[in-house]
């Protein structure tokens, strides 16, 4: 049982589901506080998060993460209970495993060893780490960074410890997201009887031949770190139930996963563009969750890169695929960002678990990445 697994389980074991912390943001924090890290608690309306910094002046690597889980469904078809850290067959068992409490373990681990070899390193090491990010991420990372900037603390490097492995730990390393942009609409028309359709204005005809337009545009060609955009419908609601009546209105709900090709404003101007080409009778509520960002190249992802090489033994693929992370609130500061964890297959899923040694690997590719962003002074 190595220090990276009994931290690992111990975080397991606490219940920790969105937005509740249970007490591991304490466990972390103490053991940071015994190696020199100064910790700042930082709570926003019922979210726990932390602040901890190691050294005074220069560039700060920073660790950020999440304590929060999300719910585990029926516990009944687990398994191995999804609290209790079982380790079978070489797999680490329950909520949390892979994301992300398997690789707050491994951070806090390596950062534990390379103090120990390296007390006097360069430059500053820190955490940012939530329970708000399973949930609705408004009291979480978000508000962290604004008090981050607030007191002009701006950081360097960011690791963020989502799974982003495919098969085997490492083996893809996540540089960028997606932006990702919401659309709440509302197709107004006049209820009637469907026996008499002219005294009626069906909002779902309406809107049918805008929806073929969006669903056919074409809105950008991606690049060489980004697909192309895409546009997806996930919500229509309208009607009374009954078939003989004209609803009154239609509520549609969809979303932009978009590329730096496009800005959120021109993705706004062209959807709004062709619902008024079609003459739909409309309110629309835009909602922004987050920007695309990208870390092309730099010292943060030549880290990454050669660690992986180093400890791994084979060389990791940089992507942008995926959904969003906390790594939307912190790149825009200026900050380098790639997010680097275990193996992803079995997230928010019934039987989420994690090869218990490739956490361990995963301490080491970390530690590796101190060494070479923070030697000694």
């Amino acid at each position: 049982m190595t220090p990276t697994l009994e931290l690992a389980r111990e975080l397991i074991r606490r219940p920790s589901v969105t937005p509740e912390d249970e007490g591991c943001q304490p466990m972390m924090t103490d053991r940071l506080r015994a190696i020199g890290f100064h910790i700042e608690n930082l709570r926003f309306g019922e979210v726990d998060n932390f602040w901890a910094i190691r050294g005074t002046e220069g560039p700060i690597l920073a660790f950020a993460g999440h304590t929060d889980v999300v719910p585990t469904g029926p516990e009944e078809q687990w398994k191995y209970p999804p609290f209790d850290g079982v380790i079978e067959d070489g797999m680490l068992h329950g909520r949390g495993a892979a994301d992300m409490k398997g690789s707050l373990a491994a951070m806090v681990v390596a950062c534990e060893r390379f103090v120990a070899e390296h007390p006097n390193h360069s430059g500053r090491i820190a955490f940012l780490i939530t329970s708000d990010e399973e949930g609705p991420a408004h009291n979480g990372t978000v508000k962290v960074v604004e008090w981050l900037e607030a007191r002009n603390e701006k950081i360097t490097w960011c690791v963020v410890g989502e799974p982003s492995s495919t098969n085997k730990t490492g083996d893809t390393i996540k540089n960028g997201r997606r932006g990702s942009l919401g659309c709440w609409l509302t197709v107004k028309g006049t209820q009637g009887h469907v026996a008499y359709p002219h005294l009626a204005d069906n909002p779902i005809h309406a809107f049918a031949p805008a929806l073929a337009e969006l669903a056919a545009e074409h809105w950008d060609n991606g690049n060489d770190f980004f697909p192309a955009t895409s546009f997806q419908v996930s919500n229509i609601n309208s009607g009374t139930g009954a078939t003989n009546v004209i609803p009154g209105e239609a509520q549609v709900i969809f979303n932009f996963r978009f590329s730096t090709e496009v800005t959120e404003q021109q993705l706004r101007e062209r959807t709004e563009a062709i619902l008024n080409k079609h003459g739909v009778n409309y309110d629309i509520d835009w909602r922004l969750s987050g920007l695309p960002f990208l870390t092309a190249e730099g010292p943060l992802v030549e880290s990454a890169v050669a660690a992986i090489r180093q400890v791994a033994g084979f060389d990791t693929e940089l992507s942008t695929a995926g959904g969003t992370s906390d790594g939307r609130f912190i790149a825009p500061t200026g900050a380098q960002v790639v997010e680097l964890g275990p193996v992803n297959a079995t997230i928010h899923k019934l039987d989420e678990c994690v090869d218990a040694e490739e956490l361990n690997l995963l301490t080491d590719i970390y530690q590796d990445m101190l060494n070479r962003l923070l030697p000694d002074a």
